[in-house]
């Protein structure tokens, strides 16, 4: 998927009558410690940043990495977000990007980073806890 030249990134249509049911199109998008940007509905939000306030204070870094680059973005009329230039720097988003659902949150990827990450991931193989992973 693409994302414009100011940062317009349209949500994958599938997302977004949850996300407006959810959360009335209202997210917070962060850093994630992978590289990515970490993509909350605000009631997902909501309970991360509570737990994050609740971390010992040797934590306090990671406290700031998370909160401190947290930003409210909303979905437009048009199912597109804006994502602030600064996260988007960061994260090195440029043109090509990959939005992924995780569970409860999404994460906004470099489409290069990705696909680099993932050759590295299957050629360090599959540790036994994904092997042993038995769908019924």
């Amino acid at each position: 998927m693409t994302m414009d030249m100011k940062g317009r990134l349209a949500v994958p249509s599938r997302h977004i009558p949850a996300l407006t049911e959810l959360c009335a199109g209202r997210l917070v998008i962060c850093k994630h410690a992978d590289g990515c940007l970490w993509l909350f509905p605000q009631p997902a939000w909501d309970r991360f940043a509570a737990t994050v306030h609740s971390w010992a204070n040797e934590l306090d870094a990671w406290r700031r990495y998370y909160l401190g680059s947290a930003n409210p973005v909303e979905l437009d009329s048009g199912g597109r977000l804006l994502v602030p230039p600064e996260l988007r720097e960061w994260a090195q988003l440029e043109r090509e990007v990959i939005f992924m659902g995780t569970g409860a949150t999404f994460e906004l990827w470099d489409a290069a980073t990705y696909k680099a990450r993932e050759v590295s991931t299957r050629a360090a193989g599959r540790p036994e806890a994904v092997r042993s992973v038995v769908v019924r």
